[in-house]
């Protein structure tokens, strides 16, 4: 009876946050086109850099575009598939991590000490616990000592799914309260890459072949493996792929769920998410089957160099600011590609006008 009651409240949630999403606003982006032809250059010679603030000032409802404070959500759990082999270090590396990243020494806890982002490291299902350990900076929202092995059983059980995605709406929301306009997502966890493999080719169709990748630095033995392992999943779950709930319950991870969460919260609240690399899109992708105008609310950081990271970009209609050949994860694109945003935007509201400036305008 406690986990029916657990599991409607949870779906009242989700059901009010899913009503409060809709399209962005056409005419605050028509609003911010007029005044991006109006500043002191050649129209359109900003590039890329142009549909970026066009689409932000659309998301928040916002021809002004204005930016509030960025920040990373990064969610670090552990998953029982790293029993089948399919990770190049332990699981302990996870645990490992998570204290290294609160700490201050991992690439995000660099990036966004230099870029001024606010750094929320939530740990959403690591195998050792640290709660006792006080270490800076992390929540702990813990819904289990890893998931279970997806080649044998179900990841997770829904209820456990669907506590995963409340928290990720939950730390959205606890964000925008602290002033953020703009969040990246990110994620660590050993054996997660598998995961998202098999997320993208039950969402895409794309075959698990050309979707896997060396993740943490399999050889071409270990690539092999890590593909049968993903193939004989789908196989397993086949039935799962009638809902996104039951996609998550069956291969996902508790972080992935989580960054889920974020992404529908933001497209709720308005609040642009930056989706970092390949695990990341996975959580995007599966936000997006939730209600499909989440993927409206979505920047994608970087092509990443992890796998058919661009085949599912290509099949998700989604165009990455970057390209740098990375494959870090923890939100390390999410975090580059948010300062090219801020820059956009700041190109956007401090530039001169033609007639501000006294400039003359095109002959024709």
């Amino acid at each position: 009876m406690v986990g029916f009651a657990f599991a409607a409240c949870f779906m009242m949630l989700l059901e009010e946050v899913l009503s409060l999403i809709e399209l962005p606003d056409a005419l605050a982006a028509q609003l911010a086109s007029e005044r991006l032809d109006s500043l002191t250059k050649p129209a359109g010679s900003l590039g890329h850099l142009e549909e970026i603030v066009r689409s932000y000032a659309a998301m928040r409802r916002d021809p002004e575009a204005r930016m509030g404070r960025g920040a990373i959500a990064v969610f670090v759990a552990d998953h029982g598939v790293t029993d089948e082999g399919v990770s190049a270090f332990a699981r302990a590396v996870t645990a490992e991590m998570l204290r290294n990243i609160a700490r201050g020494g991992a690439a995000i806890s660099v990036l966004a000490r230099r870029l001024g982002y606010l750094l929320r490291v939530v740990d959403v299902g690591v195998a050792t616990d640290t709660s006792g350990e006080a270490l800076p900076g992390v929540v702990y929202r813990r819904i289990g000592g890893g998931t279970r092995n997806f080649l044998r059983e179900r990841a997770m059980t829904l209820a456990q799914a669907h506590l995963a995605v409340e928290t990720g709406i939950n730390v959205a929301r606890e964000l925008v309260d602290a002033g953020a306009t703009l969040i990246g997502i990110g994620e660590m966890g050993i054996g997660n890459s598998t995961s998202a493999a098999a997320l993208l080719s039950a969402l895409t169709g794309i075959s698990p072949a050309e979707l896997v990748g060396r993740g943490t630095g399999l050889d071409d033995a270990g690539v092999r493996h890590k593909t049968e392992v993903v193939t004989c999943a789908l196989a397993l779950h086949q039935d799962s792929r009638s809902s996104a709930q039951a996609l998550l319950a069956a291969l996902g991870g508790f972080e992935i769920a989580a960054m889920a969460g974020v992404c529908i919260c933001g497209a709720a609240l308005h609040v642009p998410v930056v989706v970092d690399g390949f695990i990341a899109t996975a959580a995007a992708g599966v936000a997006s089957e939730f209600h499909p105008s989440v993927a409206k609310y979505l920047f994608f950081s970087h092509r990443s160099a992890e796998g058919g990271h661009a085949l599912a970009l290509e099949h998700m209609d989604a165009r990455p600011i970057l390209d740098l050949e990375m494959r870090l994860g923890e939100g390390t694109g999410a975090a580059i590609a948010m300062s090219v945003i801020e820059s956009a935007l700041a190109l956007y509201r401090d530039m001169a006008t033609f007639a501000q400036a006294g400039v003359s305008g095109k002959l024709r």
